[in-house]
């Protein structure tokens, strides 16, 4: 693929913003958030895709023709008599407002519908077995509501009675685990719990750009992420309270209680450091019946199929099960034709969501680039940004917290001239580790896997101020 190159340049600020400084000249558009009507999304689903990207371009024009209208109408009516909605009562600020618990579980904003889990059209034959993405886009700090994690289900979910619901933990042979238990939602309950804030991403994330520019926004792109604050029971503590002989031990089955029977090997050095919770919070409530209410596994820097929902049996063993989704599924097919199996870590990764993908720059002017950086081996140590397809660097301000194995934000204070860019984000973790781009990493895994793409994304800003995803070498 040819190396891209903007025709100017694009100032980055570096500096904090002065006070007094312009920013009112910097606007962004929204991407369109549905693009695809009911008859495309069937032609889809049959196979026919040629077009996909063309409806969205369609869908933004429209975007742009309304968002037009309404400025240019707007800006006539401040000229000729000011702000009606500054100068005139306000219906919201003239008259009684909704009563409290009018919505005994509060609702997002009936303005914010828009901004929503969506399922990439045509991904897999079955909703039951498929994805939804998470509207990074639209998202701000790290944690992301519970309503918005991503999903990924292999036959559907479950909204399991909690008093019905049971957890066992057995060995493979009866010296590893000396009382084999099962344990009830209440005895798990009743248990000193820890809180802690993780990243959880599909090893399939990004999956659909490894041969090329496949999906036009960032939620389709990176959308398989999410992070949360999980609360549980270390899963050491459990093994602890049954006898489970840690020392003979080197792996442990986790196994899921829906349709699919998830059966994940876990390395027993992850389950000894303490980090992989029996968790039932999230966000300070019960999981999500999407998230594996009541019960999941947290398992801190691995990819997500192995944080296995519905959780009902650990059984602790000496060697890796090669169950059906780390033997079959999850492998990673190498240039040389071999698949690699057990690649379970999602390795350090960036991507910047605003401005990104099917959003547009209204004006020139100043904006913030923003992002999010990851990586499975602890903290993000630092992200440098670019927007001239990588031939300069600017290191990002990483905002608090940055903890390990979580999301960290980036900003970065960036003054669009109006001409031709490219913005980029280029992590690196506290192992020294440095994201690749898609030259090197396909050097060293070729063009055809699915799984654990942490390359380089691009985002390209034209002159009219549209943003696109293309790649770079």
């Amino acid at each position: 693929m040819t190396k891209l190159r903007p025709d100017g340049e694009a100032t980055l600020r570096t500096d904090p913003l002065a006070p007094g400084a312009d920013v009112s000249s910097g606007r962004l558009r929204r991407a369109p958030e549905s693009f695809l009507t009911p008859e495309e999304i069937r032609q889809v689903g049959q196979g026919r895709r040629a077009f996909l990207r063309a409806s969205f371009l369609t869908a933004a024009a429209a975007t742009v023709a309304v968002g037009t209208r309404g400025r240019a109408a707007a800006a006539s009516t401040a000229v000729s008599v000011g702000d009606p909605d500054i100068l005139n009562p306000t219906p919201w600020g003239s008259s009684l407002g909704q009563p409290v618990a009018a919505s005994p579980y509060g609702q997002p904003s009936k303005h914010e519908r828009g901004l929503a889990r969506r399922q990439s059209p045509g991904l897999t034959q079955v909703a039951a077995a498929s994805v939804s993405f998470a509207p990074l886009q639209g998202l701000f700090g790290i944690i992301t509501p519970s309503g918005l994690h991503f999903e990924r289900h292999h036959q559907g979910w479950q909204d399991i009675d909690p008093t019905r619901h049971r957890f066992m933990i057995d060995g493979a042979r009866p010296e590893f685990v000396k009382t084999p238990k099962v344990y009830t939602m209440d005895d798990i309950l009743r248990l000193p719990s820890v809180s802690r804030m993780h990243f959880i991403e599909c090893g399939a994330n990004t999956g659909m750009e490894w041969g090329n520019v496949a999906v036009p926004t960032v939620q389709y792109t990176h959308g398989m992420l999410s992070c949360s604050e999980f609360t549980g029971v270390p899963l050491r503590t459990l093994l602890e309270d049954c006898g489970a002989d840690l020392k003979a031990a080197t792996y442990v089955l986790a196994e899921g209680g829906d349709g699919s029977s998830m059966t994940r090997t876990i390395p027993i050095e992850l389950v000894l450091s303490g980090e992989v919770l029996v968790a039932y919070g999230q966000n300070g409530e019960m999981l999500r019946p999407e998230n594996g209410y009541p019960l999941r596994l947290i398992v801190p820097g691995v990819q997500g199929v192995s944080w296995v929902k519905w959780l009902r049996r650990v059984e602790v063993g000496d060697r890796p099960y090669a169950t059906k989704d780390e033997a079959v599924h999850y492998i990673d097919l190498m240039p040389d034709g071999q698949h690699r199996q057990y690649s379970s870590i999602q390795e350090c990764k960036s991507v910047i969501t605003t401005p990104s993908g099917g959003q547009t720059l209204v004006d020139k002017g100043y904006f913030t680039i923003s992002g999010l950086a990851w990586s499975g081996r602890g903290k993000v140590k630092r992200v440098d940004v670019s927007v001239d397809g990588g031939v300069n660097w600017v290191e990002a301000t990483l905002q608090t917290p940055v903890l390990s194995k979580c999301l960290t934000r980036f900003i970065l204070p960036w003054n669009w001239d109006g001409k031709p860019a490219l913005l980029q984000s280029r992590a690196t973790d506290e192992t020294g580790f440095v994201q690749p781009g898609y030259g090197q990493l396909r050097a060293a895994r070729g063009s055809r896997s699915i799984y654990h793409n942490n390359a380089i994304q691009t985002w390209q800003v034209a002159e009219n101020g549209d943003v696109s995803n293309v790649q770079i070498l």
